[in-house]
């Protein structure tokens, strides 16, 4: 994959950071590192397969600012995820922020205008997700949050090398984390979970809808080891992904999850 390709999402990204890192009220960014053993949807082969992420989030007086860049790394050498970046960012303004009025009631605390754009390497994929988040009060959970969101395409296509172009369409989100506790020991689960509708690619071709699951169990291991809490975790992250990249391929795949927060 060509770094040049992810660019776009880079500035975007440093933008988003430099403007939270003026006035944040709160950032925080972390290393992932995911391993288990995935599908290449399109050969069906398996192929133990390391993620390198790194992500980042932070809050300003008016909305907050969110973005990851992953480095996928398989033990094959199919032209799919051999070494290969892929990048999401998103920034919202809160309309609470921006009116002085609360907007939202009941369980309901916030509404926000969100901006995204989804990047992938290889597959000179580009896509601009305008839309709305809805920020919930859930009992005990740090935050609770759905998106919908268009999924507009502006790919490269495979005239240049990429991927077919698609067909807009749409996602529906949720993001969510939960703490909690077993006796003194520090526990969370919390992750995402995606719906993008059905579309067509450029040769006339249905892409059918997916549905991507992908919750984390973490222990706090900085914790348990007397050294700063939220800091260093380890868990579990699995991987539910029906109509994986809009094939007929269903994934379900559990894969060792480190994070550490700098």
């Amino acid at each position: 994959m060509k770094l040049k390709k992810l660019l776009p999402a880079l500035c975007l990204s440093t933008c988003a950071l430099s403007t939270s890192a003026i006035a944040a009220n709160w950032s925080s960014t972390a290393l992932h590192i995911n391993y288990g053993e995935q599908t290449n949807p399109f050969t069906e082969q398996e192929s133990d397969t390391a993620v390198y992420s790194i992500q980042h989030a932070s809050g300003y007086d008016y909305g907050d600012n969110f973005f990851f860049i992953d480095y996928s790394k398989d033990d094959l050498e199919d032209g799919f995820q051999d070494r290969d970046f892929y990048g999401e960012w998103y920034s919202t303004v809160s309309l609470s922020a921006i009116t002085g009025q609360q907007i939202g009631s009941g369980a309901l605390i916030d509404v926000g205008l969100t901006a995204g754009i989804n990047v992938a390497g290889d597959a000179k994929v580009m896509k601009y997700l305008p839309g709305v988040k809805l920020s919930w009060d859930v009992p005990g959970f740090n935050f609770f949050q759905t998106l919908v969101t268009a999924y507009i395409d502006d790919s490269e296509g495979v005239a240049k090398g990429g991927a077919p172009k698609e067909t807009n369409s749409w996602m529906f989100d949720v993001a969510f984390d939960y703490p909690f506790m077993i006796g003194t020991q520090k526990f969370n689960v919390k992750g995402h979970v995606e719906y993008i509708a059905e579309r067509e690619n450029e040769f006339g071709q249905d892409v059918r809808a997916w549905f991507l699951a992908q919750p984390i169990i973490t222990w706090d291991l900085g914790h348990a080891l007397e050294m700063k809490e939220n800091t260093l975790l380890l868990g579990m992250e699995w991987q539910y992904w029906h109509n994986k990249f809009g094939t007929d391929v269903t994934e379900s795949v559990p894969q060792l999850h480190v994070e550490w927060t700098f």
